[in-house]
């Protein structure tokens, strides 16, 4: 067993910092790159491209930094984990293992876990009584089944585990927690019981403090964000992880950012709803127990963390057809620019009732004023300029196309100084809405399969 394992993060999600990942792996030692590409929002915008496409479905920009990183992850041994696979992790896999072998790469394997995707299984779990019940309204699925699109479960880490334990250089994953990529390596590494509560948890605070990348080493810093040195060259983060499960925050040396304890509890209570019982489907870690502090320059060891039980359920992840929208702006300067905004909502309005329009929600922000703090906002009489941003959601696509015709025509029939038009009438989209529920766990029987590069 080793004595000491380093996890780097390299994405935070899909979007974040192209440069990152080979930055982790060129930057210093490390034994696993973990990259995180998933939110709720995400697997709706994957399973959009997977309607389009039946090959596509996953985080493809994965593709090309796995092909590019690929020789050295197999030279010095380093393990990348990843949820990147979205809703289709095994074309995922084989598009990496594809390029890869077009690339002239040999002798590396890609594993991929799958066993999160429900979407076929839904009514037939349903005739046995399995119920689906929204987590947050208690309405039954049955009030959305037939638009539902795509439904998969939270898988933990252990599937990963068992991924890892093929020797595979890469681990694809779908649907898995956030906190899973951490904890799996830390589970393979160090042999760690499945009721091992406390060391499960200090894995999963592990893998919560750097899930969402640079968020935990100066990025998107609230404390005296000014101060935080060479954000340009900002550094990702990395888990110093001792068998014990005490383990230590930094970066790689010669990076950007700052890595303190104000900066690490920041990152703790992103997406913290009971802090003594933060649940995953691994364990439920107690976040009152976390003792911190300062371990030298960027370093910031997590200590103490007390841990309970795994729930006997799953959260699952369900998307569905909930209509459609459309967004649109215009920028008015000054002078009168609030007055001048104010009357191109209201035209808006009125001629959109005027030809009998109706919308689930019609929404409109004043960017300038109060767009970000509403009520909170200081007041400002006479701004310079100020964006109004119009937009509707409703069950009817022409309705919401019609909206999008009544934007653009104010440049002459509203208000003066009017700009900001040049991308013509806003986009009609499909609104994919979000529906979690719980599953029992047994009901869930995750598989790997291993690509090996020939």
């Amino acid at each position: 067993m080793k004595p000491l394992i380093r996890i780097a993060n390299g994405q935070g999600f899909w979007g974040d910092w192209l440069e990152a990942p080979a930055r982790q792996v060129s930057g210093g030692p490390i034994d696993y790159l973990v990259l995180d590409y998933l939110a709720e929002i995400t697997m709706s915008i994957l399973q959009k491209q997977k309607a389009r496409n039946p090959d596509h479905g996953y985080a493809r920009d994965v593709v090309p930094s796995a092909v590019r990183l690929l020789p050295e992850l197999v030279e010095r041994d380093i393990k990348m984990v990843s949820n990147a696979g979205g809703v289709n992790p095994r074309g995922c896999a084989r598009a990496i293992a594809a390029a890869a072998q077009e690339a002239g790469i040999r002798g590396a394997k890609v594993a991929v876990v799958s066993g999160d995707d429900i979407f076929e299984r839904l009514d037939e779990m349903r005739a046995r009584g399995v119920r689906f019940d929204n987590l947050d309204s208690g309405a039954g699925i049955e009030t959305v089944r037939e638009r539902i699109l795509s439904a998969n479960v939270y898988l933990g880490a252990f599937p990963l585990v068992e991924a890892l334990q093929t020797g595979a250089n890469i681990v694809i994953a779908g649907r898995s927690t956030d906190t899973a990529l951490t904890l799996a390596p830390l589970i393979h590494e160090f042999g760690w019981p499945a009721d091992d509560w406390d060391r499960l948890a200090a894995g999963t605070i592990a893998g919560h403090i750097i899930e969402c990348g640079a968020q935990c080493t100066g990025g998107n810093c609230s404390l005296d964000w000014q101060s935080i040195p060479d954000m340009a060259n900002i550094g990702f983060p990395i888990v110093e992880a001792r068998p014990d499960g005490g383990f230590v925050v930094t970066k790689h040396a010669g990076t950007g950012g700052r890595v303190t304890p104000a900066v690490v509890k920041e990152q703790l209570l992103y997406e913290l709803g009971d802090p003594g019982a933060y649940l995953t489907p691994d364990c439920s870690a107690d976040f009152t127990s976390i003792r911190l502090r300062e371990d030298g320059p960027d370093r910031v060891a997590v200590e103490g963390v007390r841990g309970g039980a795994r729930p006997p359920t799953l959260k699952t992840s369900i998307t569905y057809s909930a209509g459609f929208k459309a967004v649109g702006s215009l920028v008015f300067s000054w002078p009168d620019a609030r007055e001048k905004a104010a009357a191109a909502d209201r035209i808006v309005r009125e001629r959109t009732a005027a030809l009998g329009l109706e919308f689930d929600e019609m929404h409109t922000e004043f960017f300038g004023i109060d767009a970000c703090h509403g009520a909170l906002a200081s007041r400002n009489a006479d701004p310079q300029e100020v964006e109004v941003r119009i937009g509707v959601r409703g069950p009817q696509r022409g309705a919401v196309e019609r909206f999008t015709r009544e934007l653009i025509p104010l440049v002459l029939t509203g208000p003066p100084t009017g700009t900001g038009f040049g991308a013509g009438r806003p986009r009609v989209q499909e609104v994919v809405a979000y529906w979690s529920s719980l599953l029992p766990r047994e009901e869930i029987a995750p598989t790997v399969d291993v690509y090996e590069l020939a």
